[in-house]
């Protein structure tokens, strides 16, 4: 399905990227497999042979993005597909109590990280046959995230970026697509529905139906191989007349 294809992935070293990158692998593809923690290490031993690159990056230094893109451009000959899916999930605050610079590093991290990955990427992706580019979003770009404001903006920013990119790439034959997750199974969601109990004052299961399972006509939280496969299938040749779009992977979930 990818076969002599090559990925560049962001956030790579675990959670939702690591499982990104290990289906695009899967499914053919050499991946770079990019993140400033060590785990990309640890991704890249779950990739069989040698299509996995980790290339350590840091999305807010320009230098540390286009270091890498070099080097995944000259290990595996160019790049096809960018999955920009570094993130953090910035303060729990309100607006009164936000700093400034919390405010400014989420979107930093967040928008500007994949503006920055983007611009350099585009070279690239401009002599790939068949070119794709995923931005990660959030469901909380469209469903109220109270205490979070940073981290919704970022992410509904990323749908204006990816949706207007799409119209000023489509010449190029490069597709944009954004996809938002809703909650997804792992380490990270768990400790949001623990920190909604405690500040809730109520257990953990119900804080989850709360938050969550009470909203989803789908009786399953969404799963990061879910995600992975809705990426890979965005990358293939399958999906080359889907672009402008953001596409909602989260079991149904209403929105508020």
């Amino acid at each position: 399905m990818l076969d002599g294809k090559t990925a560049f992935v962001t956030g790579a070293s675990q959670g939702i990227g690591k499982h990104i990158a290990l289906e695009l692998a899967d499914r053919g593809a050499s991946v770079a497999l990019a993140a400033r923690g060590d785990g990309i290490y640890d991704t890249a031993d779950q990739i069989d042979d040698d299509r996995a690159l980790p290339v350590e990056t840091d999305v807010t230094e320009v230098d540390s993005i286009v270091d890498s893109l070099e080097r995944t451009a000259e290990e595996f000959g160019g790049i096809d597909c960018v999955v920009n899916n570094a993130g953090i999930g910035g303060p729990h605050k309100t607006l009164a109590e936000m700093p400034l610079e919390e405010w400014e590093h989420t979107l930093d991290v967040n928008l500007t990280g994949a503006f920055l990955v983007c611009k350099h990427a585009f070279p690239y992706l401009e002599e790939s046959e068949q070119a794709s580019l995923i931005n990660i979003s959030s469901i909380a770009a469209k469903d109220p995230y109270p205490t979070r404001t940073p981290y919704s903006a970022s992410k509904a920013g990323m749908i204006g970026f990816s949706r207007d990119l799409a119209y000023e790439w489509g010449e190029h034959d490069i597709t944009v697509n954004t996809i938002c997750p809703g909650a997804v199974e792992g380490e990270r969601i768990e400790r949001m529905i623990e920190k909604q109990a405690e500040k809730r004052g109520v257990s953990y299961e119900e804080a989850k139906a709360a938050r969550i399972t009470d909203k989803l006509p789908l009786d399953s939280i969404v799963s990061p191989e879910d995600i992975g496969a809705y990426v890979a299938f965005l990358a293939s040749e399958h999906a080359r007349n889907i672009t402008a779009q953001d596409i909602n992977i989260d079991s149904g979930a209403r929105q508020d």
